[in-house]
């Protein structure tokens, strides 16, 4: 029983390789551009844009769930801090599709982590 299993698996992963992959074709592809979907300008490192975010537990998590439900209570400081702390020009490219997130988060973060008060 076990060899036909094991037989079939080689069959199929056999079929679907000779379906898929076609001799001579079966190269890198760069990858599709959808107009409009990334403003122009010169290109923003994505994983320095979200490392900051990614350093900090449960962050993108949080932020992710901020998007799908519009509240924000759930946002820890650490989280608000890292956030408020990235670079304009990756706002854009971290939410393409969604402009008005990024500003409407840190404003809500600037509740959360108040603004410490300057020395002088």
């Amino acid at each position: 029983m076990g060899s036909k299993v094991f037989f079939s698996m080689i069959l199929v992963a056999s079929l679907w390789t000779a379906t898929f992959i076609t001799q001579g074709v079966a190269q890198v592809q760069p990858p599709a551009k959808i107009p409009g979907l990334f403003p122009p300008g010169l290109p923003i490192d994505l994983v320095k844009c979200w490392s900051s975010l990614f350093n900090i537990e449960g962050c993108v998590l949080q932020i992710s769930n901020s998007i799908l439900s519009g509240k924000f209570e759930n946002l820890e400081a650490a989280c608000c801090k890292a956030f408020s702390s990235l670079d304009a020009n990756c706002w854009p490219q971290m939410f393409p599709l969604n402009p008005f997130f990024p500003p409407f988060l840190k404003k809500n973060c600037a509740r959360i982590v108040p603004n410490p008060p300057t020395q002088k």
